[in-house]
């Protein structure tokens, strides 16, 4: 049974026939390992693209608690491996708005629990009784196969994020719409990232010139600029209502045109992007 009674505990497991493990968001932007627990909600490991490596587990609860507790997470050896000890892995907050969640290191070593054959199960007292106690427990049974496609998965992850390209500044070569070599390589940056992740809510791009070459020409020169990111954007999925370009010219001078390095900082577009709030 997916849930059963056994020595005072409620207990909440997949059996061995309807254990399921699978990867979900499987993209270059986040990998989800999700495993059903039959009456109880779902367990979630996942990792997202970042610079730096990340690993979070969440225990999906059909019902939250009523009140605030702790869980003891316990690796616990299978019934067919007689004579391994069960020790304890951490302790999980549970809370009465949102689903408790575990951080890297512990959602690591909760995989690494699964993937030798142990089981990472959570003991807490039920919210009505305390008589009632619960344990939750995931099991190993089809973990392999899919642990390892997950595993490819998070190999494949951008090492950047949204956050990393939502401010964004480009900078020109001198008297030229086209881009210095470091902002080509944010270009390609952006680029990748609106292929894979086209959900955006706004772009705004505001185009900027140095000093030299004349005031209308400066602001035409910074209106065509703003208006190749415009099409860029256009040309990547993003709708035309959602972007605002607009070139200043000569305007916001961000360091002195007396010098090549000043008059290279302020030849700039500058690209904002915002997206809906994930919760």
């Amino acid at each position: 049974m997916a849930s059963q009674s056994h020595a005072g505990i409620r207990q909440y497991s997949a059996t061995l026939e309807d254990s399921q493990w699978q990867v979900s968001n499987k993209s270059r932007l986040h990998c989800t390992l999700s495993h059903e627990i039959p009456n109880y909600g779902e367990a979630k490991f996942t990792s997202r693209a970042s610079r730096n490596s990340n690993m979070m587990f969440e225990l999906d609860m059909l019902r939250l608690p009523d009140n605030y507790s702790l869980a003891e997470v316990r690796s616990v050896a299978p019934k067919f491996r007689p004579g391994l000890n069960d020790y304890t892995l951490a302790d999980m907050k549970l809370h009465k708005q949102f689903s408790p969640s575990l951080d890297k290191k512990i959602a690591w070593t909760m995989l690494n629990e699964l993937e030798q054959g142990m089981s990472p199960t959570f003991f807490y007292d039920g919210w009505y009784s305390e008589h009632d106690k619960i344990s939750v427990g995931l099991s190993t049974a089809r973990f392999s196969k899919a642990y390892q496609e997950f595993i490819g998965c998070i190999g494949n992850l951008l090492n950047y994020n949204f956050d990393d390209i939502a401010y964004t500044v480009l900078n020109y070569q001198s008297n030229s719409d086209k881009f210095t070599r470091s902002s080509e390589r944010r270009m390609a940056m952006i680029s990748e990232y609106l292929k894979l992740d086209k959900d955006l809510e706004l772009v705004l791009i505001d185009a900027y010139s140095d000093s030299y070459g004349g005031r209308w020409n400066n602001l035409e020169l910074s209106k065509k600029r703003a208006n190749k990111i415009r099409d860029y954007f256009l040309s990547n999925g993003i709708d035309a209502s959602r972007i605002e370009a607009t070139g200043y010219g000569e305007k916001r001078h961000i360091a002195s045109n007396e010098t090549t390095l000043g008059r290279g900082q302020n030849r700039r577009v500058v690209i904002h992007m915002e997206k809906p709030i994930e919760y």
